[in-house]
């Protein structure tokens, strides 16, 4: 995690909270002049968290008298907290579900949807695995649906290995589990139960890189700071085996496990001077931000339109 040196882990309740804290001065350099205070509070998805970081740690060197909190608890977590007024901005790895926007709507949350990056589902194995070329959304389908018979390698393809696949993956409160649920087995949540589950992508690097026979899947961030523990594995839509890359990523190639990542901003906190500018800073230096974190930056039209939305609530 980069600048840890600068700032102080918080953990509570089970939940890694990052909380950002400007140490006086930016190293080496003078105080900001910045008349921004208060506090920006975000929670959500593990797989948004790296450009949020990132994104936070630049907006406090300028502005050191806000605080901003991140928290991982998953994208459905995120929005549990964003219904209830909790936080101001819920991460997201895919869009809020109906039952999110009525819980929201009770509690007379008003908000805009923000896309700031595109990612692609990374279906991972342990680096020792010489055997998997790729995987069809079929066998990805097989392996994971509710009910499945698949217990070794061998079971996916007679001539693997008769070794024991060791399954790791988000758990229920994950969006990445959500999306990967719908665009592999068909229906979101629908899973097998007997797996190692996380909402902390890196827990999820740990055992996948210590199991030879595991198979995991996860954000494509996590992977490429990942790439001397973990194997990629290329995915095959029906139309040809495809490795995951920004190039695929963004162009659609990587199909169906590419998807755009979103913050969601409650209007009323957004009447808040520094979450309004957090926000703004966020738009503005968010997809240099999130491609030096291992993401997929949206087109540039689409980030100024999103400033307007932001612009527009007054």
């Amino acid at each position: 995690m980069s600048g840890m040196g600068k700032w102080k882990i918080v953990f509570a309740a089970g939940v890694a909270a990052i909380t950002l804290l400007a140490a006086g001065c930016g190293q080496g350099g003078t105080a900001s002049d910045s008349k921004l205070s208060g506090e920006v509070l975000i929670d959500g998805s593990s797989t948004v968290f790296p450009i949020t970081e990132a994104v936070a740690e630049e907006f406090q060197k300028n502005n050191p008298r806000v605080r901003v909190t991140v928290g991982v608890s998953g994208t459905g977590g995120g929005f549990k907290k964003f219904s209830r007024g909790e936080i101001d901005i819920a991460d997201a790895s895919r869009p809020i579900k109906d039952k999110e926007k009525a819980a929201a709507q009770e509690n007379n949350i008003e908000y805009i949807e923000l896309p700031v990056a595109y990612d692609g589902i990374s279906v991972l194995v342990n680096p020792s695995n010489d055997w998997v070329d790729h995987l069809t959304i079929d066998e990805l389908k097989k392996i994971w649906e509710p009910g499945s018979k698949v217990k070794r390698w061998s079971d996916v393809r007679p001539n693997w290995p008769d070794t024991e696949i060791k399954l790791f993956g988000p758990g229920a409160d994950s969006g990445t589990f959500d999306y990967f649920t719908e665009e592999v087995v068909g229906k979101a949540q629908a899973s097998r139960s007997d797996y190692s589950a996380s909402e902390d992508d890196n827990v999820l690097v740990q055992g996948i890189s210590g199991e030879k026979g595991a198979l995991g899947y996860m954000g494509y961030s996590y992977y490429v700071e990942n790439k001397d523990k973990l194997k990629v594995v290329p995915s095959d839509g029906g139309k040809g085996p495809v490795t995951p890359s920004n190039d695929t990523i963004e162009n659609g190639k990587y199909s169906p496990l590419s998807r755009p990542l979103f913050i969601y901003v409650r209007t009323d906190s957004l009447k808040k001077p520094e979450i309004r500018e957090f926000v703004k800073f966020y738009l503005t230096k968010g997809p240099r931000l999130a491609e030096e974190v291992g993401y997929i930056p949206l087109p540039q039209e689409r980030y100024s339109e999103d400033l307007k939305k932001v612009e527009a609530v007054k």
